[in-house]
C-alpha cells in the first residue's frame, strides 16, 4: 500500500476519536474535524518522505492535538477559558505527545462525540450527515450518494448542524439523568435510521446500500462497547446484527429483491445471527437488572431473532411474532407498527384475520402514501384468491414507490 493509500485508510479508521480527542481541547466539533483534516493533510505532505509511523493513528492524534493546543494558545480568551476548563497551560498535552492512550479517556471523548453529533436541537437530516461526516468518517459526497442527493445539499446540511451547535451553546459532554435517557433516543434513532436507508432504500434503482448498513453496525457495537448497561443500546445492536445477517439473501444475482419466504436460509450469516441473539440476551439480562422489560428496540430485535431461528420459512414462529408486535404496539403505538403486526397475524390465523387489520388502518393519514399498505393488502387479497383485487393494489403500490426494485417487484407481481 502507498503512504498516501494508507493515509486515507488510517484516518478513515481513526478520524472518529481523533476528532473527538481534539474536540474535549476546543469545544467545537466544526473546529476539531478542520484540525483532524489538517492532520490529515501533514500525513500526505510527510509520510511519502518519511515513511508511515509505526502507530500512524497515534501521530495524526499528536498532530492535530498539536494544532488544537496551539489554537487555545492563539486565542485572547485563553486564559478564561482555561480558568471554565480548570486546566493548567502546562498540563495540556505536549505535541509529542502522542495523546492520552487510556481506553476509558477514548472511550469518554467518543460518548460526547456521539451525544454531541445526535443532539435533539438539529433536525433528523442533520443530525444523520452530522454523525456520518463525524462518525462514519464518509466524505461529503459518499453521503450524497448514499441519499441521493447533491453534495451541495448534504453540505449545507453539515455546515447548519455545525453553526447550530454553536448557537445553542451545547456542550461537549455525556448528559446524565433523564437528559440522558432522552438523548439517548435520539441517537439510537439516528444509527437505525442510517441502517434503514441502507437496508431498504427509499429511492434509486438499488434495493440494498451494503455501505450504509456497514457504517449504522460499527456504530451500534461501539455504542454497545460504550454503554454496557443501556439495554436498548444492546436491543439496537441486535436488531441490526440480526437484520443485517440476511443481506446476501435479500437479492438475486441480477439485484431483484428475493422476499423473506424464498430467501436461500443457507446464504444467512451465522456469525452475526449468534452476535445477534448473544445481544439480545445482553439486553434482556440489563432491563432485567433494572427492573423492566425489552424496549421498542430489544423488541425489533426479538422478532428478528424469531425469524432468524426458523431453519425453514415454514418453521417461523407466527404466534409468538404476533404477540412480540402486539406487546410493541401498546410500547410504541404507530401504523406502521400495527400494519406488520396484521403481516404476522395472517400467518398465524389466515389472510382473512389479517385483511380486518389492514382495511382498518387504510383511512390512517400517515399510511395514504406508504407503499408497503397496498403491498400487503395486495399480498393478503391474493392469498384469499381475490386476484383482480389484489392485482390493483400492487398497481397502487408500484406507483407510491420510489425505489425502482421494489417497483419492479410489485409491477411483476400484478402482472402475475
Amino acid at each position: 500500500m502507498t503512504a498516501a493509500g494508507a493515509v486515507e485508510t488510517v484516518f478513515r479508521i481513526e478520524s472518529a476519536r481523533i476528532i473527538a480527542g481534539v474536540a474535549r481541547i476546543v469545544r467545537d466539533v466544526g473546529i476539531a474535524e478542520e484540525l483532524a483534516q489538517d492532520a490529515l493533510v501533514a500525513a500526505l505532505e510527510r509520510w511519502p518522505e518519511s515513511g508511515v509511523p509505526d502507530n500512524p493513528g497515534a501521530w495524526l492524534m499528536a498532530t492535530a492535538r498539536h494544532r488544537a493546543i496551539d489554537l487555545v494558545r492563539r486565542r485572547e480568551t485563553y486564559a478564561r477559558k482555561l480558568a471554565e476548563m480548570g486546566r493548567d497551560p502546562d498540563a495540556l498535552p505536549r505535541a509529542d505527545d502522542p495523546g492520552d492512550t487510556d481506553p476509558d479517556s477514548i472511550d469518554d471523548d467518543l460518548l460526547r462525540l456521539i451525544f454531541t453529533a445526535c443532539h435533539p436541537v438539529l433536525s433528523t437530516d442533520a443530525r444523520i450527515a452530522l454523525t456520518l461526516r463525524l462518525l462514519g468518517g464518509l466524505t461529503t459526497e459518499e453521503i450524497a450518494r448514499a441519499f441521493l442527493t447533491s453534495e451541495a445539499t448534504v453540505a449545507q446540511r453539515i455546515v447548519r448542524a455545525k453553526r447550530t451547535l454553536g448557537r445553542a451553546g451545547v456542550p461537549f459532554e455525556v448528559p446524565y439523568g433523564t437528559e440522558r435517557t432522552a438523548r439517548l433516543g435520539s441517537v439510537l434513532e439516528v444509527i437505525y435510521l442510517v441502517f434503514n436507508e441502507g437496508y431498504a432504500a427509499t429511492a434509486g434503482d438499488d434495493l440494498l446500500r451494503p455501505a450504509l448498513c456497514e457504517d449504522a453496525l460499527r456504530l451500534a457495537r461501539v455504542l454497545a462497547g460504550l454503554m454496557e448497561r443501556e439495554p436498548e443500546v444492546h436491543g439496537l445492536a441486535a436488531l441490526l446484527e440480526l437484520q443485517a445477517s440476511r443481506t446476501a439473501a435479500r437479492t438475486g444475482p441480477d439485484g431483484a429483491p428475493v422476499l423473506l419466504a424464498a430467501q436461500d436460509r443457507t446464504r444467512w450469516d451465522r456469525l452475526l445471527i449468534r452476535r445477534g441473539l448473544a445481544a439480545l440476551l445482553r439486553s434482556a439480562e440489563t432491563a432485567a437488572d433494572a427492573g423492566t422489560g425489552l424496549g421498542p428496540y430489544g423488541l425489533q430485535a426479538a422478532i428478528a431473532a424469531c425469524h432468524a431461528r426458523a431453519v425453514r420459512y415454514e418453521d417461523t414462529d407466527w404466534p409468538a411474532i404476533a404477540a412480540l408486535y402486539g406487546r410493541l404496539a401498546a410500547l410504541t403505538p404507530s401504523p406502521v407498527v400495527a400494519l406488520n403486526r396484521a403481516v404476522a397475524v395472517a400467518m398465524a390465523e389466515g389472510p382473512a384475520a389479517g385483511l380486518a387489520l389492514v382495511d382498518a388502518l387504510a383511512a390512517d393519514p400517515a399510511l395514504r402514501a406508504y407503499h408497503l399498505l397496498p403491498s400487503v393488502r395486495g399480498d393478503l387479497l391474493e392469498r384469499m384468491g381475490r386476484t383482480d383485487e389484489a392485482r390493483a393494489e400492487f398497481v397502487r403500490a408500484a406507483e407510491l414507490t420510489r425505489n425502482a426494485r421494489e417497483r419492479a417487484l410489485l409491477l411483476d407481481r400484478a402482472g402475475r
